[in-house]
């Protein structure tokens, strides 16, 4: 996948934080506070990772149009934090379940032949599948 932005990290890093860093206890300490955290997307449900998948099967969706479709599906799980939707978008893509283009300036998702599988498998009430469900949400949550 290009990175879009990967100009502009190489400028931060070699200016923005090219005097930052921290120690080695500092990031154990930081790391432990995230385990320690309640993840806050352990709120998604297999409901709405599947409403993503029929939402972008027959055709490529932007994030926003995504958003559209969940609420009018009666699923509010993104309302007043849609910022949590692109973050399940980013992960499904780093799972290989989305793949993504950009078109301009909007970021068009696409289901992937590994997320075709998922939805299909879902549909058939294949319980294998909806436990490989279950557990990318746990993946996906930490």
């Amino acid at each position: 996948m290009h990175d879009p932005f990967n100009n502009l990290k190489q400028a931060m890093k070699e200016t923005v934080f090219k005097d930052v860093s921290f120690s080695d206890e500092r990031k154990n300490a930081v790391k432990e506070t995230i385990n320690q955290s309640p993840s806050p997307f352990h709120s998604w449900k297999i409901e709405t990772i599947i409403a993503i998948l029929v939402a972008i099967q027959h055709a490529p969706m932007h994030g926003y149009a995504i958003s559209t479709h969940l609420f009018q599906k009666n699923d509010l799980i993104f309302q007043n934090k849609e910022g949590e939707l692109y973050t399940l978008l980013h992960l499904l893509e780093n799972k290989s379940i989305l793949t993504s283009k950009w078109d301009g300036v909007k970021k068009y998702y696409t289901l992937t032949s590994k997320g075709k599988k998922h939805l299909a498998g879902y549909r058939q009430g294949n319980v294998k599948r909806d436990l490989s469900l279950k557990q990318l949400i746990e993946e996906v949550s930490f």
